[in-house]
């Protein structure tokens, strides 16, 4: 029996549909759910297609067109012996008709399609008036080309190019947004790449392996150092460190004995374990996170496309314009061609390409201006959002703070010097494998400090290390590792208690059992965390820390960086609600994170931003993605995303107001479709030149004032 990955159902291997998807085999209860965890890479495959299509299309029209007018030209320019030819209406008509038609029906099905549905639930959108203008300029030209005795008046145009040039500019633009998009079925399928493919268990007086997924409660697992462990549990024998920061945010891995529960999906370090199984299945914190994931992205799959808002106005009354010119025209002024023609003319300078091209080339040249500086935003609706926002929640682990343990106080308390105590301790240290050891042991290192060799080295799990260095008893460890070789503390209480009160980690040295030095230990800040919260009070966010540890040390980060309200012993799953508390009040929410314990709140949040040395589970549920591991990049970020959406909406308006005040032109008349068609490149052209102003857009600006605000 395995689980649908789409559903969460358990299916019968033998009865259910199987699937290839990554190089792994799935299971799933129905087509449906095969459909809809595949379809969406099977959708931007298409749309590539059509796109590739329609641009051929219209980049050979364009050549075409370019070799006409510099044949004309020549002609005018050289002595009358040089023969230019005259292509023939017809031949010249069919041609395009040929290249065309392909762009129109293949390149533009996707339109039509679009058209249908509005039709159907009785709605408008900028698909409807895509359609409605290319085939009126598609049907037009091939009546004129093929039936020019149906067409009064001299003068015969035919404007397969503006078709194509529509389709080509607007889908060009579908694909550019479509394609920065990351798909959720994707994160899902990391989440479920975090459980490992097999476990060990005792069945019967032996050990067997098989599929993790068909673990049941209360079997016995053995997980051996390095490995993940299948399912949640308890520990019913052995001792080690398990490493839960992608599920839990702790920074440092915590010591499990005998009657501790663990966590599926983390990773033993160092002892070998015996787990009985409690949770499996949809119990488990895996699962749990799986699913406020899956509810959190559908739920902010929802937003209105801000260009589809304005359409779905503007398209009505672009329709009923064009309807009552041809009437108007028809009716009033007895004049049938001149009627049809302000007819075509209003709908295409009308066609929202500057609508449709609006976001994305505006999008393409922030999103372009962002990877330059390491930063990634995954949609037009991410950036409309951040102009809303008005409170961002940190993580601490790994966003705030370097996410590894290292070395940030020594203090000598009788003979002998910090180096030679860091000598010694290293040299202990360099017989474990946890975290805080390897800490000192590189910090021994840094200060030139010699690792020496050791002898009769002892590991007391959760306690610390002892071992025999230059013949000297060192002991390296906790008040109960002190404790329990009867070496007194009391003389360094009051030392123990301000390292404490900081949020660090105490490690005692002890020599021939006496106490000569304190190592203290912490999961620094960020060089650049203080200055980044200074820069988002800047712009007037409330900052926020939400974080796993325990409230003295969230508190103590906390005042270092700058951030007055904590939210601390919380716990993954809990994340995402205390985001939708927030979002309860009224305010307006971005997550930072990097860890998968992240992955529900960044989904849940109105924005989330992952920090992108984190995980991939982090980088696939944020909207905005830091590619390096510099805070100041949250509030460059939001900047960008603030100027790229002002662009946005000024292309938006002027691709508006440009139409509709031209369309009172082509209605009386004053523009032929040629000159419709001019004029309608020449927004979209307009919007374009506004967004590639933003190259000029200087993401640090300002940043050297902060410096002064945060003295």
């Amino acid at each position: 029996m395995v689980k649908d990955p789409v559903c969460g159902m358990i299916v019968n291997e033998e009865t259910g549909i199987s699937s290839e998807v990554g190089g792994r085999l799935f299971y799933f209860c129905s087509p449906m759910c095969k459909q809809t965890f595949v379809q969406p890479e099977k959708e931007l495959a298409k749309m590539k297609k059509r796109m590739y299509v329609a641009a051929s299309g219209a980049l050979v029209l364009a050549i075409i067109r370019a070799a006409l007018y510099l044949s004309v030209a020549a002609g005018a320019m050289v002595v009358s012996w040089i023969p230019f030819p005259e292509i023939p209406f017809l031949s010249y008509g069919l041609l395009l008709f040929i290249i065309v038609t392909p762009v129109q029906f293949i390149g533009g099905w996707s339109f039509y399609v679009g058209a249908y549905h509005s039709i159907k639930h009785r709605t408008a959108n900028m698909d409807l008036l895509i359609a409605i203008a290319t085939l009126t300029a598609y049907i037009y030209s091939t009546v004129v080309l093929f039936f020019p005795e149906a067409i009064p008046g001299e003068e015969k145009y035919v404007y397969f190019e503006v078709s194509a040039i529509i389709i080509a500019f607007v889908l060009l633009g579908k694909y550019m947004e479509e394609a920065i998009k990351k798909k959720s079925s994707s994160a899902i399928r990391k989440l479920l790449d975090l459980k490992p493919a097999m476990a060990r268990i005792i069945r019967d007086g032996s050990i067997v392996d098989i599929p993790s997924n068909q673990v049941i409660q209360g079997d016995v697992m053995i997980v051996k150092p390095g490995e993940k462990i299948p399912t949640d549990g308890i520990v019913i024998e052995g001792k080690s460190s398990v490493d839960q920061k992608m599920i839990t945010g702790e920074s440092i891995p915590v010591g499990k004995q005998s009657g501790d529960q663990v966590i599926g999906a983390t990773l033993n370090k160092q002892g070998l374990l015996k787990v009985k199984a409690t949770k499996v299945g949809q119990e488990t914190a895996l699962s749990q996170i799986i699913h406020v994931v899956e509810q959190a992205q559908t739920s902010t799959a929802k937003a209105q496309r801000l260009a589809d808002s304005i359409a779905a106005k503007f398209v009505p009354s672009v329709v009923s314009a064009s309807a009552v010119t041809f009437l108007v025209w028809y009716f009033v002024m007895q004049d049938f061609i001149s009627g049809l023609l302000a007819f075509v003319a209003v709908l295409i300078i009308a066609c929202p390409c500057a609508l449709g091209v609006a976001t994305p080339a505006a999008l393409m040249v922030g999103v372009g201006k962002g990877a330059e500086s390491g930063i990634l935003i995954r949609g037009a609706e991410y950036l409309e959002r951040s102009q809303k926002i008005t409170t961002i929640v940190f993580d601490k682990t790994g966003t705030l703070t370097k996410g590894e343990p290292e070395v940030t106080d020594i203090v000598s308390i009788g003979e002998f010097s910090e180096k030679e105590i860091m000598e010694y301790c290293g040299s202990v240290e360099s017989g474990s494998e946890h975290p805080i050891a390897q800490a000192i042991v590189d910090k021994t290192k840094e200060m030139n400090g010699l690792v020496l060799v050791l002898n009769n080295f002892e590991s007391l799990n959760g306690l610390g290390d002892q071992a025999i260095v230059n013949e000297r008893q060192i002991c390296c460890g906790s008040r109960k590792m002190m404790k329990k070789y009867d070496i007194s503390t009391q003389n360094i209480e009051s030392k123990l208690k301000e390292l404490e009160s900081q949020g660090k980690t105490a490690i005692m040295v002890a020599i021939d059992k006496k106490i000569e030095g304190i190592i203290a230990v912490s999961d620094s800040l960020k060089e650049s965390s203080p200055l980044a919260i200074v820069a988002l009070k800047d712009l007037g966010i409330e900052c926020i820390m939400i974080t796993g540890d325990n409230e003295k040390t969230a508190s103590t980060i906390a005042e270092e960086v700058g951030i007055k309200k904590v939210i601390a012993n919380v716990l993954p799953s809990d994340k995402a609600s205390e985001i939708k508390k927030l979002q309860s009040e009224g305010k307006i929410v971005a997550m930072v994170g990097d860890g998968i314990n992240d992955a529900p709140a960044l989904a849940q949040a109105d924005i989330g931003i992952a920090i992108g040395s984190g995980s991939d589970i982090a980088k696939e549920t944020g909207g905005i993605i830091l590619i390096k591991d510099d805070i100041m990049d949250v509030s460059r970020a939001i900047r960008l995303s603030q100027a790229t959406m002002k662009k946005i909406k000024q292309n938006l308006f002027w691709a508006f107001a440009y139409n509709s005040g031209a369309i009172p032109l082509a209605a009386i008349g004053l523009l032929s479709p040629m000159i419709a068609a001019a004029a309608m490149a020449l927004s979209s052209i307009s919007v374009i030149a506004n967004s590639a102003l933003l190259k000029r857009y200087d993401i640090t600006s300002g940043e050297e004032k902060l410096v002064l605000k945060k003295v």
